[in-house]
């Protein structure tokens, strides 16, 4: 991390994490972000559903949710980018204060609430984003909507035709009921949606699943069975957490989900159990708690074709993506792995 880098979270730190947020968007529109370009080595290169990436490290949804950022951030090192979630209606989401910095405890805890501007919005700025690295949208269902389970086939039919790929999010915390539809026949009526709209695209393109990291035994093998029936092409594992285990900041008991350092043991161990269910056929991206290479590296292990961070971003910055990156390299040569693929699933027997 350079000295501006640091000087520049220290400043962020000082004000409302919102405001910081914010303000961090502008600084990425501004100029002042990494210019690496999508960072690869042939070790690193690797295909997630069909795709090409130059590097199996993306960025989560949650960041950019509104695709204002498709540029500076395609030159920032990244593998891929996630934005959204985007609903088919413009919406403010939860109430100010909806996000909150755990610093003791490396965590964030966000109620946001689909806050977006809309899929119209969206899809403007996605049929001018950049075609340096695969862009994928975040699904989302609107508060008040009467058919949320359609409010997902509406945005992917809109907004997919600039696309590479879509994520159905079914796994928010924040927006009421909204993870009902992770029940097995909710789950599997609203994919079989999302998936005739897929049909109607000019291309087709993957659909990805993103679950929630506090589903059952029984419950991640429902999803493991839907999603097959379904033939997702990829499960994101995981979203973010409503367990508060451990935790010491005086903001541990806000509600919302709490993603960060404080994630990353429950959420790999979520992954290592969908790859177990799955039998390694599904590609998974492992996201929750990454901070370091060394982490990148151990959700590949257990069972990750690729993987995704965000709130290490808010201590580390952005400098991070490369950071891990060439440790991922690194760690990759010194086990002898010619590539990602080759590492994936080869330790996920510790997580079990």
């Amino acid at each position: 991390m350079s000295l501006l880098e640091r000087a520049g979270l220290a400043v962020l730190h000082r004000m409302d994490p919102e405001q910081a947020h914010d303000m961090a968007h502008k600084a990425l529109k501004a100029g002042f972000g990494p210019k690496p370009g999508p960072i690869s080595s042939p070790r690193l290169e690797t295909t997630l559903a069909g795709m090409t990436l130059a590097n199996p490290l993306g960025l989560a949804a949650g960041f950019d949710k509104n695709a204002t950022l498709l540029h500076p951030l395609a030159h920032c090192g990244f593998g891929f980018l996630e934005v959204g979630a985007v609903t088919p209606r413009a919406q403010p989401g939860n109430p100010k204060p909806r996000l909150f910095r755990l610093g003791e405890d490396r965590a964030v805890i966000n109620r946001f609430g689909f806050n977006n501007q809309g899929m119209e919005a969206a899809a403007e700025r996605l049929a001018t984003r950049p075609h340096s690295l695969p862009i994928g949208l975040n699904l989302g269902a609107n508060k008040d909507s009467t058919d949320r389970a359609g409010d997902f086939a509406r945005v992917l039919s809109h907004c997919g035709a600039f696309l590479d790929f879509a994520t159905v999010n079914v796994s928010s915390p924040n927006t009421e009921k909204l993870r009902d539809l992770q029940g097995k026949d909710a789950l599997a009526a609203l994919l079989a949606g999302v998936m005739e709209a897929r049909a109607g695209l000019p291309r087709r393109i993957p659909v990805f699943l993103k679950i929630a990291p506090d589903l059952s035994e029984a419950e991640l093998a429902d999803v493991a069975e839907v999603a097959a029936n379904a033939r997702i092409d990829a499960i994101i594992a995981t979203n973010t957490t409503l367990d508060r285990s451990g935790l010491t900041s005086p903001h541990r008991d806000q509600a919302g989900g709490l993603s960060g350092a404080p994630l990353f043991e429950k959420s790999t161990r979520v992954l290592a159990r969908l790859h177990r269910l799955t039998d390694g056929n599904i590609p998974l991206v492992g996201v929750g708690g990454i901070a370091t290479a060394e982490q990148a590296y151990a959700k590949i292990r257990a069972g990750a074709t690729a993987v995704q961070l965000y709130s290490a971003l808010v201590y580390s910055g952005i400098s991070l993506v490369t950071d891990i990156l060439r440790g991922l390299d690194a760690l990759l040569e010194r086990d002898g792995f010619d590539t990602v693929a080759a590492a994936v699933g080869t330790e996920r027997e510790i997580w079990l």
